[in-house]
């Protein structure tokens, strides 16, 4: 009985408009600390004030996670089922452990994920995160197609360009990482002019590698980011309206309650019978 009401209260608290939105104000609060630990002159002027930030934000993502543990007090297994539950668990617990605290670098970076815990916060973020994993299988057949598009080019860019820009096109490897950086576009007019000083070739070159590369690569992984983002959604929302199982007792008795009905309405088909057969006795008398 006892852990029935910590269950409901603890669900009543979580389900509240304002929970989530304090968690949210907490998550930034600790954002903003570590962001400003970064600035030598504000530690220095209010160390102590960023360290009191730091152990009060803690003290209420251990209360915050106390609360969700409560949720499941009919069955605690099912609090470690949940895998944001799970991860919050780990960046909150984590930074307590000795020998982490001492690492100064994996305890930052403990302390940054933290900031990832926005994303069970709010359910659109959790549909981009979920469209992001969705799209990686899409998106390894996305870096291999690039890949072997850049290798292409930079084998022809090697052929053409290789003797007068050594820096640039030396090797197949600078070559890839010269049209790498040609994909964003910046300064393709100085690229094209000093590649026509070589060869007029190099208008050919360049602008078919911007159509291919630049545009319909481009469109490729929006479409494939767009359509994991759709199933995403659609996922989301049969979750949402997935209908709940029937209750064996509850189903017994719709079940009785219909036979009923239909016994009911044989009665009355079978009393409107028998007053129709008796008008014409009336009528004779």
């Amino acid at each position: 009985m006892f852990r029935s009401h910590v269950a409901s209260r603890c669900a009543m608290l979580v389900s509240a408009p304002w929970f989530n939105l304090a968690s949210f104000a907490v998550i930034m609060i600790n954002a903003v600390a570590l962001g400003l630990e970064t600035y030598p002159a504000v530690v220095t002027a209010v160390g102590p004030l960023l360290h009191l930030v730091e152990y009060a934000c803690v003290a209420l993502f251990a209360a915050e996670l106390l609360v969700r543990f409560g949720m499941h007090a009919r069955r605690p297994a099912g609090f470690f089922a949940d895998g944001w539950n799970l991860f919050d668990l780990a960046v909150i617990v984590a930074p307590l452990l000795p020998g982490v605290r001492e690492n100064v670098t994996l305890f930052r970076l403990l302390r940054l994920a933290r900031i990832v815990r926005t994303f069970r916060l709010f359910p659109s973020l959790r549909v981009i995160l979920i469209g992001i994993r969705h799209s990686l299988p899409g998106l390894g057949s996305f870096l291999l197609i690039t890949a072997l598009l850049l290798y292409g080019y930079a084998i022809l860019g090697w052929m053409m360009f290789g003797a007068a820009y050594p820096e640039r096109y030396g090797t197949v490897g600078q070559a890839m990482l010269t049209l790498f950086l040609l994909l964003s576009l910046d300064g393709i007019t100085d690229t094209l002019q000093a590649g026509r000083e070589i060869t007029e070739w190099a208008v050919l070159y360049y602008v078919s590698y911007m159509v291919a590369a630049c545009y319909l690569l481009t469109n490729l992984l929006v479409g494939l980011v767009l359509t994991a983002l759709q199933e995403a959604h659609e996922a989301e929302r049969a979750a949402r309206v997935k209908p709940e199982p029937i209750n064996p007792d509850q189903a017994s008795v719709e079940h009785s309650l219909a036979e009923l009905r239909s016994a009911l309405e044989a009665l009355e088909r079978q009393l409107g019978e028998r007053s129709v057969g008796k008008v014409p006795e009336q009528v004779r008398r």
